[in-house]
């Protein structure tokens, strides 16, 4: 299969034209000409996952590698390294970010992961409706995401939780904007905390990696059909806990 059917197949899941003006969403490194044998699906890419992707192969990854402009390969660094690691094995990548955040991840998170029904969207946010109290929420948010702690922003005292807006990844900058009782994203900031408590904004942070690790197995059944196999290997989460 070559690169180009698979780009078109994933255009019109998510159309790459969607993301977000600083994106860098869609064929990051290879040829629309190239052929491959199987697809990777990831989060991110990292070395663990190169050493165990089979050469003539596609990877496909919320994130994308490339991000900015490259003034220079340095093999020895961040992304350069991956990146000729990639040459090496003979290696495509595709990245769907935030076109995809649009229009499927945040939605399955919601719906597949926490068991909400979306009641509403605004942009990045999806809201839905719930009736639970604060503390309820925060149980049941640990256990869908297999979390052990949680960092929260508890701004309403005693008050149950009736609009419940969501965002995975990182929208902490979307805090203005949010109309519901709590909000659920990832990577907040201090200040945006604050923003939120004078606000009363109830938070919980479901982390970046752990909100959006769900890429994958999402993604997976709109290519269930191919003749090739998908593969869901995810990257590793960075951050570690101690």
């Amino acid at each position: 299969m070559k690169i180009a059917e698979i780009y078109k197949i994933l255009d019109e899941i998510c159309p790459f034209a969607s993301q977000e003006g600083w994106d860098n969403s869609g064929l990051q490194v290879g040829s629309f000409d190239s052929e491959f044998e199987r697809i990777y699906l990831s989060l991110d890419l990292d070395s663990e996952l190169l050493q165990n992707v089979l050469p003539n192969s596609l990877i496909i990854t919320h994130h994308p590698l490339i991000f900015k402009g490259l003034k220079s390969l340095n093999l020895d660094k961040y992304p350069s390294s991956l990146i000729a690691k990639m040459m090496a094995k003979n290696l495509s990548l595709i990245a769907m970010h935030t076109n995809y955040d649009l229009s499927h991840l945040n939605e399955y998170v919601l719906s597949e992961i926490l068991g909400f029904t979306p009641k509403g969207r605004d942009g990045f946010v999806l809201y839905a409706d719930v009736n639970l109290s604060f503390d309820e929420l925060c149980v049941s948010v640990k256990d869908k995401f297999k979390l052990e702690i949680l960092r929260v922003v508890k701004a309403q005292k005693n008050e149950r939780i009736g609009r419940l807006a969501l965002c995975t990844g990182s929208g902490g900058d979307l805090i203005g904007e949010v109309r519901a009782d709590v909000f659920l994203t990832g990577d907040i900031k201090y200040h945006q905390a604050l923003e939120a408590a004078h606000n009363n904004l109830n938070l919980i942070d479901i982390g970046h990696f752990e909100s959006e690790r769900y890429f994958g197995e999402s993604l997976a059944k709109y290519l269930q059909n191919l003749a090739i196999p998908t593969i869901i290997s995810n990257s590793k989460n960075p951050f570690s806990y101690s």
